[in-house]
């Protein structure tokens, strides 16, 4: 009888761990230009090859090239780097409060900027968002959206909207089209495909736009998600943030090695894309596209967003622990504020003078916007919300049960 081989079961490895430099070979790099844009009404099938190669505008010399270099208005490039520029300065100062214990729990978008700031840019008003935890870009890039009663979210102070029932950086804003984020992982796809197919059921003209992280792709939510829009092809933009780690895992041991997140999209009857996250322009004209399919009736898309989580996963994760501490400097996409930033210099909509000035006018404002919220209260100072809120706003009328719970706690 034949010798048989013993089984091995395969466990993926990181190329990178601390004290040995990240192989990134493994991301697979189109150049700048180099990716076909097929149109908006082409068949899922068709678009294997986008699935597989990087959507990239931006080259690095700041130019853009290539058939998605979409005419895009100078007013509206500045407006997105200052909209980035933003949203780092407000996580940087958040990250400091946190660490003056006044507020308890926070979570960075560092280094993944262009993806919720160009995304929220390219949709209409109306469309529904149903972001994860760190698309804070997509209220920053507002202009209607109150820094003051962000802040006081993150602070559970008495301004707070949510009063106190959410964990900090769980915002909720229907005016904005920026649905409540839950801390639980893809829920998000399912409730975006749900909403689209609603609208879609109304006659309504606006889109669902859904966010999830490279993790969350191995949660079966994630499958259901893409069965339901492929059958009722529903008005849905599906994002899958590729920023490499899922906290201390390795995007790999989500199924990422080998393959990748774009592909599962066109398995399933979905039309795909995968692009440069760290490439404004990119992100930007990849956005339209998939939105102008969904409203003209022609199906959801799928795009895989390709970044790298700059920071920790959160304020209670030290990376140190598990990836080499100069990741991000030897990530081969960059930078996404130094890369719009490049590109508005060699365009002559920007200068270096006018970027620190940018940065000091929105300390500033956020500086401001921090002293503000504070006035109502952090946890430092012990300034809380009333226990008593917590029987509130689910029964029209108490029932006696709660009364008697209310009571026995004394508030």
């Amino acid at each position: 009888m034949t010798e048989r081989v013993p089984l091995r079961l395969h466990v993926p490895e990181p190329t990178g761990r601390p004290g040995r430099h990240t192989d990134f070979s493994y991301l697979h790099l189109s150049p700048a230009g180099d990716v076909r844009r097929p149109p908006v009404d082409t068949e899922p099938a068709d678009t294997r090859d986008l699935a597989y190669g990087l959507v990239r505008v931006l080259d690095d010399d700041g130019r853009a090239l290539g058939p998605w270099a979409l005419p895009i208005d100078v007013q509206l490039l500045r407006r997105g780097l200052r909209a980035m520029m933003k949203t780092r300065i407000f996580d940087a100062r958040m990250l400091i409060a946190q660490r003056q214990k006044k507020i308890s729990f926070y979570m960075q978008c560092l280094g993944e900027e262009a993806i919720a700031v160009a995304h929220a840019l390219a949709l209409a008003p109306g469309d529904m968002c149903f972001p994860t935890y760190r698309q804070q870009g997509l209220l920053l890039a507002r202009d209607d959206i109150d820094m003051v009663e962000m802040i006081c979210q993150l602070l559970s102070n008495e301004r707070d909207p949510m009063k106190g029932r959410q964990l900090p950086v769980l915002y909720s804003y229907k005016r904005a089209g920026f649905f409540s984020i839950s801390g639980n992982l893809a829920t998000q796809f399912i409730q975006a495909v749900g909403w689209g197919m609603a609208a879609a059921i109304k006659g309504d003209s606006r889109i669902a736009s859904g966010w999830i992280g490279d993790g969350a792709t191995a949660e079966a939510d994630f499958h259901t998600a893409l069965t339901f829009a492929h059958v009722y092809r529903a008005p849905v933009i599906l994002n899958v943030v590729n920023n490499q780690w899922a906290i201390s895992t390795f995007q790999a041991l989500a199924g990422g090695e080998g393959t990748t997140f774009a592909a599962r999209g066109v398995g399933c009857g979905i039309a795909s894309l995968r692009v440069d996250g760290n490439d404004f322009l990119a992100v930007y004209a990849a956005s339209r596209w998939a939105a102008e399919r969904a409203r003209s009736n022609l199906g959801p898309a799928l795009i895989e967003w390709v970044t790298y989580r700059a920071g920790p996963h959160s304020t209670s994760d030290d990376p140190s622990k598990y990836r080499p501490a100069d990741d991000w400097a030897q990530f081969p996409l960059g930078d996404p504020i130094a890369r719009l930033k490049a590109h508005l210099i060699a365009i002559g909509a920007w200068s270096e003078q006018e970027h620190e000035n940018a940065k000091r006018e929105l300390d500033a404002q956020v500086a401001a916007a921090q002293t503000e919220a504070e006035r109502y209260g952090t946890l430092a100072d012990g300034h809380m919300r009333s226990a008593a809120e917590m029987f509130e706003d689910v029964y029209q009328d108490m029932p006696e049960h709660l009364r008697r719970q209310r009571q026995q706690l004394g508030v």
